[in-house]
């Protein structure tokens, strides 16, 4: 009875002990970090301007994909207390964020497909529209990737049929209906969200799901495969050379699509970090500059895990054809000596290559973009071996 008595007032006056020293020693949350007391303090102006001067945000894409990953991965490395912070925003696709970082208030950045702006050129939505657009940085190359049933070798044997390209403010539609009306491949095209589009495929209600994203793409890889479905080949054809890239699916990408040791040659589109053309000497320029330094510093961070492994394909000063650079990020890479080295391996590589100097100048572009999508590959590969 009297231990049960003794150990009841230990457990007392531990209560007691750890009330009193909370009392004393409560953790002031404004002490915990810059950011904390900037949200504490928050009704006054000078934190109201301080988190919104060095704030940048950045529309990424649709929950699932590669630009949703990347955003978030930019906020990992970037963020420095007051400094700068970077804040992704979940978007709706590469068509509606040309449209955000044209017109939403307050985005600052945004990643699109190289291939957005000419379409909406073309279809006469827009008139000049590369002219208000600046670019960061080429970031990777898109796969396309063709689920479908194994009847469907190649793109051609589509003609006619009911192919969903995703939803129209994305960027899958666009690359498709581009690379279609090019090949000259008439097909029956419907707009539907990824996910319902692959239990549609299922049932029998489409012949093809056509997603465009950096593979290894997640509703892809988690597509569950019957034994039925595949991955179509997309030829790399003369009509696609000027505005697309040769790339490889491997079993690797996609085991529950592609058998060991197979691979299916497909195309692929580069995905830009762009921003509205600001005149300098604007806030809204001082902003971009801020995230430059922060990003090409930090660069090296975001090409090793946990990040993901498309960063690895990424070369900061790699050109971007029909694209006009932010000037703060050419700037910054002629200061630092960053030059493309692709380009550089390229031209050394022809240079070795006799028949190179009968090779015409829109050649000399293709076979680039064709050593491009190798290098890009390659590292990839070195990468995963690490």
């Amino acid at each position: 009875m009297r231990n049960a008595l003794k150990m009841a007032l230990a457990a007392i006056m531990t209560i007691y002990a750890f009330a009193a020293r909370a009392e004393q020693g409560e953790y002031d949350p404004a002490k915990v970090s810059d950011s904390l007391k900037a949200i504490f303090q928050f009704g006054s102006s000078s934190t109201k301007q301080s988190l919104n001067a060095n704030t940048v945000t950045l529309i990424t894409g649709t929950i699932g994909g590669t630009y949703v990953q990347f955003g978030a991965d930019l906020a990992s490395v970037l963020d420095d207390g007051n400094k700068i912070r970077v804040l992704p925003i979940v978007g709706r696709g590469s068509v509606q964020s040309v449209a955000d970082i044209l017109f939403l208030q307050g985005v600052d950045l945004g990643v699109v497909r190289a291939d957005t702006l000419d379409y909406l050129e073309r279809k006469g939505f827009a008139k000049d529209i590369k002219k208000q657009f600046t670019y960061v940085t080429k970031l990777y190359n898109e796969e396309m990737q063709v689920i479908a049933p194994k009847s469907i070798a190649t793109l051609k044997d589509l003609e006619g049929k009911k192919v969903s390209v995703d939803l129209p403010n994305g960027g899958t539609f666009v690359t498709a209906l581009t690379v279609f009306e090019r090949l000259g491949i008439k097909a029956n095209f419907v707009y539907v969200e990824q996910r319902i589009a692959m239990e549609k495929l299922k049932a029998g209600e489409l012949d093809a799901v056509i997603v465009v994203g950096g593979k290894p793409y997640k509703s892809v890889s988690t597509f569950g495969n019957d034994g039925r479905f595949h991955l179509a080949r997309v030829d790399y054809a003369k009509p696609l050379q000027s505005d697309y890239l040769p790339a490889t699916l491997t079993a690797k990408d996609y085991p529950n699509l592609i058998k060991e040791g197979e691979s299916v040659d497909t195309i692929a589109v580069p995905a830009v970090l762009a921003a509205y053309n600001w005149a300098p000497n604007t806030e809204r320029y001082r902003k971009l500059a801020l995230f430059v330094d922060a990003f090409f510093t930090k660069f090296p961070s975001l090409q090793n895990p946990p990040f993901h492994p498309k960063w690895k394909e990424v070369s900061l000063a790699a050109p971007l054809s029909g694209w006009n650079r932010l000037p703060v990020a050419q700037q910054w890479l002629d200061k630092h000596g960053v030059e493309p080295v692709t380009r550089q391996r390229f031209e050394a590589f022809l240079k070795q290559t006799p028949t190179a100097a009968n090779v015409s100048d829109a050649e000399r572009e293709t076979l680039f973009k064709q050593f491009q999508a190798w290098d890009a590959e390659k590292a990839r590969a070195e990468a995963g071996k690490k």
